[in-house]
């Protein structure tokens, strides 16, 4: 999932430098200056002007922002050390989301130090104030902006980029403590922030899909069944607001949110939208094998009684094809489908109907080949489980088991012909080969292959 999830701008905030920073912001501090700042507001006539609540947004982030304002991923400890101060103790060899790092405690977080000597990621362990700040901020530039548009578009275009920014890094940094569930929700606000009516940054939507994947992140670890209800919130916004990942994935990650809530008291609705979700999945992305796998999984999971007859999902696929008979994309998925409903036959004839259509597809070649041995190596599982009468039977079987062995060559040496330096095709090919070498003609093709997979083997 590293591909694309985790694709974040690093974020930098860097304010003037205060020697001990992080010593000098004392929470008494932080606390008495909140409530300096909260007194302009409540003050009626100074509460009618703009300035005012821009003063206020302005003022209350700093206080936000204020036990990470000098430092940042990536930032050498050396100079962390400037900016705020020693830590009040250390811990070498510390292991955090499976990395290893020298753990510096502070008064407001645990900073975590790689072994390059830089920040990796940190830890608050006390909060600035019970108040919801962010909540706070976004409504006093939002009431700067109704009392004074024309003068206030600037600024709070500029802080609540600044919010933005601060909530992506704290996504970000929880991300990296293994925080799922924190670094969910701050995606989830970072999101909000770019709704707000003053916002004059890119829109960035994929905060709602890293906030939707970390959500169900933390459900599956934690059997949270409140994250997967969080989860399909935010994934669901994403798709209404037309985003969706390259590969289709969001649909696989609704469909876990959905599935996962077993304990709801719509657990019926939930399959059907599960399903629901799914099946549009997989109309549009047919080569997503997440989505075949979710739907083999639902269909054949305790619960599928009320979703109707397996069948259907096959008949999707069909009638698609009868509309276009020319998707290869869609028998592609046809084929997966029915690999994993061990129908080889089915698999066999969907992918040789993707080769027809792209012949010049080395991995296409190569899938036939392998489902032409997995299917022989399952007729060979068979066999060992009956109880033969007589030798002639027996051979009878094995005999048809080789023909099954046999039909997977030609696929696999199209493949080799079309891509020399597959190994695992060629790997193939040589133990196929190996197993046939008693007939006519298959020890050369096997000494063929077998030289040629232990050049690629030496190559890498």
């Amino acid at each position: 999932m590293k591909k694309l999830i985790f694709a974040v701008l690093a974020v930098t905030f860097m304010a003037a430098p205060m020697a001990n920073a992080q010593r000098g912001v004392s929470k008494d501090a932080l606390t008495a200056k909140l409530a300096k700042i909260d007194a302009t507001i409540a003050d009626a006539k100074k509460a009618t002007k703009a300035a005012t609540w821009l003063k206020h947004a302005q003022e209350t982030y700093k206080v936000l922002s204020a036990p990470v304002a000098n430092i940042f991923v990536g930032m050498p400890f050396e100079e962390a050390q400037i900016n705020i101060g020693k830590p009040d103790s250390s811990n070498a060899n510390v292991n955090l989301n499976g990395k290893a790092y020298t753990e510096h405690v502070y008064p407001w977080m645990k900073l975590y130090v790689g072994a390059d000597n830089k920040i990796g990621t940190w830890v608050m362990t006390q909060q600035v104030s019970d108040k919801d700040l962010v909540g706070v901020i976004m409504n006093s530039y939002n009431k700067a902006l109704e009392l004074d548009a024309k003068k206030m578009a600037e600024p709070v275009g500029e802080g609540l980029k600044m919010l933005e920014n601060y909530l992506n890094q704290s996504a970000s940094v929880a991300m990296d403590a293994g925080l799922n569930k924190l670094a969910a929700e701050a995606y989830a606000r970072a999101y909000a922030v770019q709704e707000t009516p003053g916002f004059t940054g890119i829109v960035n939507k994929q905060y709602l899909f890293y906030s939707g994947f970390l959500y169900v992140v933390d459900a599956q670890n934690n059997n949270d069944q409140a994250s997967y209800a969080a989860g399909s919130v935010v994934l669901n916004k994403a798709l209404q607001s037309g985003y969706t990942d390259e590969d289709g994935n969001i649909y696989y990650y609704l469909y876990l949110c959905y599935f996962g809530q077993d304990d709801s008291s719509v657990r019926v609705a939930n399959l059907q939208r599960a399903k629901q979700l799914l099946m549009e999945g997989l109309s549009k992305y047919p080569k997503n094998d997440k989505i075949v796998e979710g739907l083999i999984n639902i269909y054949t999971s305790a619960d599928s009684a009320s979703l109707g007859d397996p069948s259907e999902l096959v008949n999707m696929v069909d009638a698609a094809l009868a509309r276009d008979p020319k998707n290869r994309d869609m028998w592609y998925g046809r084929g997966r489908i029915f690999f994993s409903l061990k129908n080889y036959d089915e698999s066999i004839k969907s992918f040789k109907k993707v080769a027809e259509l792209d012949p010049k597809d080395a991995q296409v070649q190569f899938f036939i080949g392998y489902f032409y041995l997995v299917q022989a190596d399952a007729m060979n599982d068979e066999i060992n489980k009956k109880d033969y009468k007589s030798n002639a039977e027996f051979n009878e079987d094995q005999e048809k088991v080789k023909g099954v062995y046999r039909a997977a060559i030609p696929y696999l040496e199209k493949s080799y012909e079309l891509n020399p330096k597959d190994l695992r095709n060629v790997e193939l090919a040589k133990e196929v080969t190996f197993k046939l070498r008693d007939e006519e003609g298959m020890m050369p093709k096997y000494e063929k292959y077998n030289k040629a997979y232990q050049e690629l083997k030496g190559a890498k």
